[in-house]
């Protein structure tokens, strides 16, 4: 039980104080900064987006004997659509 209130607490507190930033430096923070940052998150979410959704996804059509592509790009094409709307 002890592990996992650890496990959940981290991630808590990284994100608490990740966004506490924002709101205290959204005025003084340097336009480079604040570039490299949203770099960062960027890089972050589309590692995520590979290893969480994409990777997973082709694994599961090739194990129900789908093309194993097929699934990913149409959920990637209908996410683009969907951010376009």
């Amino acid at each position: 039980m002890e592990n996992v209130a650890i496990g959940l607490l981290i991630p808590f507190l990284g994100t608490t104080l990740g966004s506490a930033m924002v709101f205290l430096m959204k005025d003084k923070i340097n336009p480079k900064v604040q570039k490299l940052l949203l770099g960062f998150a960027a890089g972050v979410m589309i590692a995520a987006s590979i290893w969480s959704l994409i990777i997973p996804s082709i694994d599961m059509a090739e194990e129900q004997g789908i093309i194993s592509w097929l699934p990913a790009a149409i959920g990637f094409i209908l996410g683009i659509g969907f951010l376009l709307l």
